[in-house]
């Protein structure tokens, strides 16, 4: 049985997570892409988050190393998941798409630095 049931805006894709502590300690980053959707995220190992609807419907965005792939629907471009680059076994999800669950609570989430990662990339490449 799902602990918690999520989808995107216009329902085209759905899933389940099947973990209890899945939205304990939710956070926020400021990398570029993150900072950009805003978004506050709870975090499953990729066996506890399944997609129930719309599989088909996800559309896959990677950029800088290509190790993170971002989740979005396709119908209403809502962000739902990601393969995390730091922790590629887990999933990071989007709280705001949980059924019940205001985001406004996690407001005060802290704010990981994904940012450091773009730099130390940035840096790598600039050597000789």
């Amino acid at each position: 049985m799902p602990v918690f049931r999520g989808q995107c805006h216009c329902g085209a894709v759905q899933f389940e997570i099947h973990n209890q502590e899945a939205l304990e300690g939710p956070r926020r980053c400021d990398c570029s892409l993150c900072q950009k959707k805003g978004v506050v995220m709870g975090t499953a190992g990729i066996a506890d988050l399944i997609i129930t609807r719309g599989e088909d419907k996800l559309s896959l965005y990677q950029w800088n190393t290509g190790t993170a792939r971002h989740y979005f629907c396709s119908v209403c471009g809502i962000y739902t998941h990601h393969q995390r680059r730091v922790a590629p076994d887990e999933f990071g999800f989007n709280l705001a798409c949980i059924e019940d669950v205001d985001p406004a609570l996690f407001a005060s989430a802290p704010m990981t630095d994904g940012r450091a990662l773009s730099l130390v990339e940035e840096a790598e490449a600039r050597k000789p």
